[in-house]
């Protein structure tokens, strides 16, 4: 037998995914670990915690499968997109990634602006300067931690952090550095008109691989800690929305899918790079050597609900384990039994900020319409379909760049909900149909392996192994109409909002 693995560096824990040649999972192991909020809109994760959680994933589905490590063919890596990894010049990391849902750097934003100017920076990235992305966190440690940025020698994003350790080389792919506001995505190459602008040393900046390339191989130290085969090729991989249109298969001009992870993203693929509706929409390089993406980003979609979850559901979760059901699984069931609309209860999930379609770090989230005969579950069903109504605005965009899709593949953790899966197929008033594998991210970053172990021609030959997985919601008339009725509702409040929600960043700075 042969084997792939896909490993997705996640923020709120990594996934590794051990597959066959079919993409059949055959054995798959998860870690969390903790995500540090300093400041009110900070957010900052340990990347020694990502490559410890990796080796503990890759050593379980080794020794929880019969594959022999000499048949695992080659290994891939998805990880969460943005986040500043700085390395000094012996490989040590210098202090806690910033994360892409962190938005303390709207003043460092405003300085690429400056020193770019906002259209040109939009015709060389594709993209505004973003809170999110990775070049203001860059200027901020410059401004804030000056000691620190003194010491820099290397910037990696989180996957590539975490096959460095694994391999021992330096490098990072087009789909990820995307998000940099550092790239030249039309040319996926660095920009160095940026860099010079921004006076950053191009030699931080590791080399630019397509996804499926040959980004090193598994070294002998890494073999003995994790249990792989020292010489195992490893992929570059991609980020993990862009591995996720390969897990689903979108990877032809005009497929779209939507995937409900701790952000909420809507991905389409296309042949050309294209600045898309201001910025609104993000324009990155795909995981296909030759294609680009639109993609929108809501910041927090299973966010939001763990947050719930674990502020005010601490019962549930209790109930859950004392008759072992997973928490969300309860969860569902409590939010099913409340009507579409949650009877007037509007959330708008805005807990990190927001970026796609506001644009907006300031924003807060805001639980609206609150009268005394709500309960907890009314709030829970709202904080579902708040995400789902993010997500439908973000549509709305696509729609009006002329993507009118007639169905909607789901992936992500929220893909497990059918009352999730139900309240997207009524907003969008599509079919929302899932796929066979749960883990779009892991497969996708396996499919990349394949490719770059020639197991596969290319990546759309290696997405054939790529299937629907069977679930199917249709909007139902009825909630569409009530969703109708509120959702004029919900994209007034963000307008009425947007004076206070900066008056009260100013209070809390």
């Amino acid at each position: 037998m042969s084997y792939l693995i896909g490993i997705d560096i996640g923020t709120s824990g990594t996934k590794t995914v051990l597959y066959d040649l079919e993409g059949n999972a055959i054995a798959q192991a998860a870690q969390e670990y903790p995500m540090r909020q300093p400041q009110t809109g900070w957010a900052e994760e340990n990347p020694e915690d990502w490559w410890n959680a990796a080796v503990a994933t890759l050593r379980c589905v080794i020794k929880n499968s019969s594959a022999a490590p000499e048949e695992i063919l080659g290994i891939g890596f998805s990880g969460q997109m943005h986040s500043l990894v700085m390395l000094d010049a012996s490989g040590c990391v210098l202090r806690p990634a910033i994360l892409w849902c962190d938005g303390r750097t709207r003043s460092e934003c405003d300085e690429i602006n400056a020193r770019v100017g906002a259209q040109r920076l939009l015709e060389i990235s594709a993209n505004p300067a973003l809170t999110g992305f990775t070049a203001g966190k860059l200027l901020w440690v410059r401004r804030h931690e000056p000691e620190i940025f003194a010491h820099c020698r290397h910037v990696l994003l989180p996957k590539d952090y975490v096959r460095f350790c694994l391999t021992g080389v330096l490098a990072t792919d087009v789909s990820d550095a995307s998000g940099t506001n550092l790239l030249n995505v039309a040319e996926r190459t660095w920009s160095t008109e940026l860099l010079e602008k921004l006076e950053l040393d191009p030699a931080w900046f590791p080399p630019l691989l397509e996804s499926c390339e040959l980004a090193g191989r598994v070294t002998e130290q890494a073999a003995a800690l994790t249990g792989l085969a020292a010489g195992t090729p490893v992929a570059a991989g991609a980020a993990d929305n862009a591995a996720s249109a390969v897990g689903t298969g979108t990877v032809l001009p005009g497929s779209v899918f939507n995937t409900i992870g701790t952000s909420g993203v809507i991905f389409a693929h296309s042949d050309r790079p294209a600045v898309a509706a201001g910025g609104r929409v993000h324009t990155v390089c795909a995981a296909v050597p030759h294609g680009w993406g639109f993609m929108s980003c809501t910041l927090s979609a299973g966010l939001a609900l763990r947050w719930y979850r674990d502020q005010f559901c601490a019962q549930e979760c209790l109930e859950a384990e004392q008759s072992g059901v997973d928490s969300y699984v309860l969860l569902d069931r409590k939010a099913a039994a409340v009507a579409p609309g949650a009877d007037g209860v509007i959330f708008l999930p805005y807990l990190m900020g927001e970026r796609s379609p506001l644009l907006d770090e300031t924003c807060r989230g805001v639980f609206f319409g609150l009268s005394a005969r709500h309960g907890r579950e009314h709030l829970l069903r709202a904080v579902m379909e708040g995400v789902a109504y993010s997500q439908r605005a973000c549509l709305d965009v696509f729609r009006k760049m002329g993507l009118r899709p007639e169905t909607m593949k789901l992936c992500g953790g929220g893909a497990k909900s059918p009352l999730w899966r139900q309240i997207l197929a009524d907003q969008f008033q599509l079919p929302v149909t899932t796929m066979a594998s749960s883990e779009s991210p892991t497969l996708g970053a396996a499919i990349l392996a394949g490719v770059c172990a020639g197991v596969y021609l290319d990546v759309p030959s290696g997405c054939r192994i790529v299937h629907d997985g069977g679930t199917l919601e249709r909007p139902q008339e009825e909630a569409a109409r009530i969703y109708d009725d509120y959702y004029p509702i919900y994209t007034a409040l963000y307008p009425a909002l947007r004076e206070q929600f900066a008056a009260l960043t100013q209070i809390e700075a």
